[in-house]
C-alpha cells in the first residue's frame, strides 16, 4: 500500500473499509504529517502497532458534532492542544491577542479555543460519557500538577481535573502511549491504568502506593506561595526516570492527583523508529485552498537529531518536559532522511537545521547518567561546567560531514541554537572552525540573554565573561578562515532578578558593542518553568532566597526600551528610566551617553517673531505625533 494520510473524515475512514476506529486523536493544530509535529509521531506509532487511527484536527469546540466525526472510538481518545500551549499560541507577553497562528490553515487565528485541552476534554466527556480520554502534548505535560497560570493570574489545578480526562501522558509520550494502548486493547479499564511510567492519574485512595512523596496540597499552596515554590523544587528534582519518586498532590479529602515516575529515555534504535514512520512530511491537502500551514516551511527540510537538554536555563521548560538525558538518532537514520530531501521538488539544496532543543548536544553529559541518572542537586553546565562533563562535538562533527557530502546538498545550517558555553568547554576547536566554515550563513544566532552576572545567575546561564570569550574566539576564527560573519545575540528583558540597574548595564554593553537588536524578548511566564515560579512567588526555589521581580507594565516597558535606546520612539521611556535609576550621567552629548538631553524648544539668539512662531508650531506638531 502506498503512503497516505490518516483519515480525517468519516468518508476517508470508510474508503479504507473501516466501520470504526480504535483511537481518535484530537489536536489543536491542523493535521500535518511530519515528525516535527507530536500528533504525527503518536498517530503513526499507533498505526505501526496495528491500530486504526482517525484524526480530528481543530474541531469546532462550540459544536459537539465536530468531536463525533468517527463516532465513539473502540478504545479511546488522545487529546493534545498542539505543538504549543494554546495560551502562548494565542497571546503575546502583554496578553494581546496574536494576529497569526502558524499551525492553522493560512495562519488564521481563532481555530482553537483558549485552554484547548480542557475544552476538548470536556466536549468529549459531554458527548461520550464513558469514553477513555488521555491528554498529551506540551500543554498537558506542563500543566500536569498545580501550576501558575499567567493569563488568569492564578494558581490552577492539575489540568487532569479541569479537563475531565482519565490520564495524562507527560513528556515525550512514545513509551507511555504504547503501554496505554496495549493495556486498553487487553481489556483493562482506563481507571485501572495507575502503573504506567510517564503518566498522571487521579485517585481517591493512596492505599496501593509505596515509596512516594507527598507535595503540599493545592489548598495549602493557594494560601501560601512559598509552599508552591517548595513543591516545584521537589518536582524539578524528580524529572529523572532513574531517581524520581512518585509524587502525590491532594485536592480534597478523597481526591488526589498522582504523578508516576517519568518514562525511560528512548534508545537510539527507538529514536530512529519514531522518525522513520511513513510520514507524508507535509500538511493534509485539504488545507491547500486556504494557503497551507505556515509552520511547515521552517521544518520541512530540517532534521531533528536529539532530545533532552542539560542546559539548565531557568526560563525553559525542557527539563520538565523532555528531561536532562540526551537521546539521539543514529547517523544512518538522519542521512537517510536527508537523502530523501533531494527528491522533493521544492528542495533548493539547503538543509535548514540539524539539531533539537540544543543543536550540539548529541551525547549524555557524563557516563554515569545512563546508569544512575542525573544529579539532583547539581547542574551539568551551571554555574560552571561539572568536572565530570564530557564536552565533545566529535559525533556531531562526523554527522555534519556526512550530511555535507550528500549529492545535491549545497549547505547544512545549524539554526536551532548551539550552547556557546558547551562549545567553549570543548578543548578541541575543530567543531568551532567547521561551524564557522560550513554551517553559518553570514550570522550566527546565540543566546547570552543578558550581560549582568546577577541576572544570569537567576537565569541559570553562564557568567558574561564566558560569552565574551566565545565572541572573541568567533571573531578570531572567522578572521583566520577569511570570512566576515556576525553574531546575533538573543536578549531578554524583565526576567526575575533584572532591575533597572541591570537593564542599564545591558544598554551600556550594547552601546559599546555598537549594536541595537531589532527585536527584544520580554520575559514570558509560561507554565512550569523555574522562572515562572520566581515570577509568581518572588522566591528562587533552588535557594529559598527572595528575587526581585519586575511586574509593573511601565517598568517592563522601560527595561525593554533601554535595550533599544536608539529607537526615537523609546526616548521618553529611556529618559525616565535613567533619571529613576540616578544615571543622568548617561544623558548628554558625550561618547558614553545613551541619549541626548531633552529639547526644550527655546531657540538661541535673535530670531524674527514670525520664524519663532513657526518653529514653535512645528515642534508642537512633532511632539503631538510622538
Amino acid at each position: 500500500m502506498s503512503k497516505q494520510f490518516l483519515p480525517i473524515t468519516r468518508a476517508e475512514m470508510e474508503e479504507r473499509g473501516w466501520d470504526e476506529v480504535d483511537f481518535v486523536y484530537v489536536s489543536g493544530d491542523a493535521y500535518v504529517d511530519h515528525p516535527s509535529f507530536g500528533a504525527a509521531i503518536i498517530t503513526r506509532l499507533l498505526e505501526s502497532m496495528g491500530f486504526r487511527v482517525g484524526v480530528i484536527a481543530q474541531p469546532d469546540w462550540r459544536d459537539p458534532a465536530s468531536i463525533a466525526v468517527f463516532g465513539k472510538p473502540r478504545l479511546g481518545f488522545f487529546v493534545s492542544a498542539g505543538n504549543m500551549d494554546s495560551m502562548v499560541n494565542h497571546y503575546s507577553v502583554s496578553k494581546r491577542r496574536r494576529s497569526k497562528d502558524s499551525y492553522s490553515p493560512g495562519g488564521e487565528m481563532g481555530r482553537r479555543p483558549d485552554y484547548a485541552c480542557v475544552v476538548y476534554g470536556n466536549l468529549i466527556r459531554q458527548t461520550y460519557k464513558d469514553a477513555a480520554i488521555v491528554l498529551g502534548g506540551i500543554e498537558a505535560s506542563l500543566r500536569r500538577l498545580a501550576h501558575y497560570d499567567y493569563w488568569s493570574g492564578k494558581l490552577k489545578r492539575s489540568i487532569l481535573l479541569d479537563s475531565g480526562a482519565d490520564l495524562i501522558s507527560y513528556g515525550m509520550g512514545e513509551r507511555s502511549i504504547r503501554e496505554i494502548a496495549e493495556a486498553l486493547e487487553s481489556g483493562l479499564n482506563i481507571r485501572d491504568l495507575t502503573f504506567i511510567p510517564g503518566t498522571v492519574y487521579r485517585t481517591k485512595s493512596l492505599d496501593n502506593l509505596y515509596d512516594y512523596t507527598v507535595l503540599p496540597s493545592y489548598q495549602e499552596m493557594k494560601k501560601d506561595k512559598l509552599l508552591y515554590a517548595k513543591s516545584y523544587q521537589v518536582q524539578n528534582q524528580n524529572t529523572d526516570p532513574f531517581t524520581a519518586k512518585i509524587l502525590v498532590e491532594q485536592y480534597k479529602e478523597q481526591e488526589y492527583v498522582v504523578q508516576n515516575i517519568p518514562s525511560a529515555p528512548l534508545t537510539m534504535r527507538e529514536m530512529d523508529a519514531s522518525y522513520g514512520y511513513p510520514y507524508m512530511r507535509t500538511y493534509h491537502p485539504s488545507y491547500e485552498e486556504t494557503g497551507g500551514i505556515p509552520a511547515i516551511s521552517e521544518v520541512k527540510f530540517s532534521l531533528i537529531s536529539n532530545r533532552g537538554c542539560f542546559g539548565a536555563c531557568s526560563f525553559c521548560a525542557l527539563t520538565f518536559h523532555q528531561g536532562r538525558i540526551i537521546q539521539a538518532r543514529s547517523h544512518e537514520s538522519l542521512v537517510k532522511e536527508a537523502e530523501n530531501f533531494v527528491w522533493e521538488p521544492d528542495f533548493k539544496g539547503y538543509i535548514h537545521d540539524v539539531g533539537g532543543p540544543t543543536a550540539d548536544f548529541r551525547e549524555p553529559a557524563c557516563e554515569k547518567q545512563m546508569k544512575y541518572g542525573v544529579c539532583k542537586d547539581r547542574q551539568c553546565l551551571f554555574p560552571t561546567p561539572c568536572k565530570n562533563l564530557q564536552a565533545t562535538h566529535q559525533d556531531y562533527l562526523i554527522l555534519l560531514r556526512k550530511l555535507r557530502e550528500i549529492p545535491k546538498v549545497k549547505k547544512v545550517f545549524i539554526r536551532s541554537g548551539i550552547r556557546f558555553d558547551y562549545v567553549m568547554a570543548d578543548k578541541d576547536d575543530t567543531f568551532f572552525y567547521e561551524l564557522c566554515e560550513h554551517h553559518v550563513s553570514g550570522q550566527l544566532k546565540v543566546a547570552p540573554e543578558h550581560v549582568s552576572d546577577k541576572v544570569l545567575e537567576v537565569m541559570g546561564k553562564p557568567k558574561n565573561h564566558v560569552y565574551e570569550g566565545f565572541v572573541k574566539k568567533y571573531k578570531k576564527i572567522n578572521k583566520e578562515i577569511g570570512k566576515e560573519q556576525y553574531l546575533v545575540p538573543y536578549l531578554m528583558s524583565s526576567h526575575p532578578g533584572s532591575d533597572l540597574k541591570a537593564a542599564i548595564e545591558l544598554a551600556e554593553y550594547l552601546r559599546d558593542l555598537g549594536y541595537m537588536p531589532e527585536q527584544v524578548q520580554d520575559f514570558y511566564p509560561t507554565p512550569s518553568t523555574l522562572s515562572t515560579v520566581m515570577y509568581y512567588t518572588g522566591v528562587d526555589p533552588r535557594t529559598g532566597k527572595s528575587v526581585y521581580v519586575p511586574k509593573d507594565p511601565h517598568e517592563k516597558a522601560m527595561q525593554r526600551a533601554l535595550i533599544q535606546y536608539r529607537n526615537p520612539k523609546n526616548y521618553h521611556l529611556v529618559m525616565e528610566a535613567l533619571k529613576k535609576a540616578g544615571r543622568e550621567d548617561l544623558i548628554g552629548f558625550g561618547k558614553g551617553c545613551l541619549i541626548r538631553p531633552a529639547y526644550t524648544g527655546k531657540p538661541k539668539g535673535k530670531t524674527k517673531p514670525q520664524k519663532k512662531k513657526t518653529i514653535r508650531n512645528v515642534h508642537k506638531k512633532k511632539t503631538s505625533r510622538r
